[in-house]
C-alpha cells in the first residue's frame, strides 16, 4: 500500500471507522461524503491525519491514518 502523507487524496474506510473510539466520541452518523468523495490530508501528527473534504463547505476532521485509504 502506498504511504499516506500530507497532500495525499484519501477516503475513509467505513468498516475501520465504525465502532472505533472516534465514532464513539461523537455523533456516529457520519456523512456519506467522507466515504464516497476524496479528501486531502492537510496535516499529520503521529497516527492521525487532518483531512479537508473539498467541493462543498464541510468541517475538517482528524482521523487515524489506519482508517484511511488512498482515493483511486
Amino acid at each position: 500500500m502506498a504511504e499516506i502523507k500530507k497532500g495525499s487524496l484519501v477516503r475513509v474506510v467505513r468498516e475501520k471507522l465504525e465502532n472505533s473510539l472516534e465514532a464513539k466520541a461523537s455523533d456516529n452518523r457520519f456523512p456519506a461524503y467522507i466515504f464516497e468523495s476524496q479528501g486531502e490530508i492537510v496535516d499529520t501528527r503521529g497516527d492521525y491525519a487532518f483531512i479537508k473534504f473539498g467541493k462543498v463547505p464541510t468541517p475538517n476532521i482528524w482521523l487515524r491514518l489506519d482508517q484511511l485509504e488512498k482515493f483511486e
